[in-house]
């Protein structure tokens, strides 16, 4: 990326690709995994698994996102949205590794609930700390870049779940989805210091301004 773009957005716009490489791997097998692991072949539950895996996921993120965003704008300064972040980014890797020891369909739920969890905690913060240090005159340009790591992350994931899967089967996967998304935390770690300095940049001043006659 261009030396242009300052250091918060490349971190969190590579944070961001790795997340999305790990997670996109895992996304077209998933309906496979259920098939072969938790319905044992039977392909009606295994469809009906899916769709409610993915409904505890997203009503659960949906309830929970919201009041997180309300916690995050009414506490001042960032350092509270760059924990956020970081603990519901670990939060999320340790979701793949729970998939290696389930067997029932209330397992699956169970973990997309947790998944929904560590996500409503770290996207609104990613979110918010995007949106504070985007470069002025660049919006769109860096908007784009980040959009265009998430395509290409994603993409070239959904090109290779298959054959890890078809190589070294479902637990290296899961392995590679947990490493890829604690590898997303690590990258936050390099913006700590940053973060921290500018946690007061946001305060509301307490005086009312002056205004000279």
């Amino acid at each position: 990326m261009p030396t242009i773009i300052n250091k918060i957005v490349k971190t969190l716009i590579a944070s961001d690709f790795f997340l999305n490489l790990g997670w996109g791997l895992l996304s077209p097998v998933f309906a496979l995994f259920i098939l072969e692991n938790i319905t044992v072949g039977n392909s009606a539950k295994a469809a009906e698994v899916a769709g409610l895996s993915a409904l505890s996921y997203w009503i659960s993120k949906s309830f929970i996102e919201i009041p997180i965003g309300r916690f995050l704008d009414k506490t001042d300064g960032e350092t509270d949205d760059f924990w956020f972040l970081v603990i519901g980014t670990l939060i999320t890797a340790l979701v793949p590794l729970g998939f290696l020891f389930s067997s029932s369909p209330w397992h699956i739920y169970f973990l997309q609930v947790i998944h929904a969890v560590g996500m409503a905690m770290s996207l609104p913060s990613w979110l918010a700390i995007f949106t504070r240090h985007i470069d002025k005159g660049k919006e769109a340009f860096e908007w784009s870049l980040e959009s265009t790591s998430i395509g290409i992350g994603a993409g070239v994931a959904g090109g290779l779940g298959g054959m890890v899967v078809a190589l070294f089967g479902f637990e290296v996967l899961f392995y590679l989805v947990t490493l890829l998304t604690t590898l997303t935390a690590v990258f936050l770690l390099f913006i700590r210091k940053e973060i921290s300095k500018n946690s007061h940049r946001f305060k509301i001043p307490l005086q009312k301004p002056v205004v000279e006659s």
